[in-house]
């Protein structure tokens, strides 16, 4: 069986049970409905080529994710379009534009840190990191062990965040 049939095989099997888990954030069916039916969209885009190893606790932190995005949107949505609410009170969606410095700075450190590490530390720290790989996925993909990629990924955040806060 592929990843795509297991993976529809899992949502079939445990979709009232996560529409109901969706609904209890969202405080609505349809919606908890909505929201499910994107984050199967999203896990069968996003675990093509790997298996997982929760996949059920996975979907559920998806469709966590995209309810709580959901009331947050509604809730700004609420505001915008309510005659009687103070709009000097409600905030941009978007960060100021000295956030946005501060982080492209910030981000610019790291890649640099990240450049000095060791090859296989680089690798460990950016698979964990920037692809959310597991411990295991990244030592195997390594061949080292499952100690020996945390501790790269830990040698490697390290030296990430001493980088930060020269």
């Amino acid at each position: 069986m592929s990843y795509s049939e297991k993976n529809l095989r899992i949502y079939l099997d445990h979709r009232v049970e996560l529409i109901d888990y969706a609904t209890a954030i969202v405080g609505d069916r349809s919606q908890g409905e909505d929201v499910v039916q994107e984050a199967f969209l999203r896990l069968k885009s996003s675990a093509v080529d790997r298996s997982l190893d929760e996949p059920v606790r996975y979907l559920r932190r998806i469709i966590r994710n995209l309810a709580i995005d959901w009331i947050r949107r509604s809730g700004i949505e609420r505001r915008r379009y309510d005659d009687n609410a103070d709009f000097e009170a409600v905030a941009e969606d978007r960060p100021s534009q000295e956030d946005i410095l501060a982080d492209r700075d910030e981000l610019r450190i790291v890649i640099d840190a990240m450049e000095e590490l060791p090859e296989r530390t680089r690798i460990a720290l950016h698979m964990h990191r920037f692809e959310g790989c597991k411990l295991k996925e990244i030592a195997s993909h390594l061949g080292i062990s499952v100690a020996l990629a945390h501790a790269l990924v830990y040698e490697g955040l390290q030296h990430c965040r001493k980088r930060l806060l020269k």
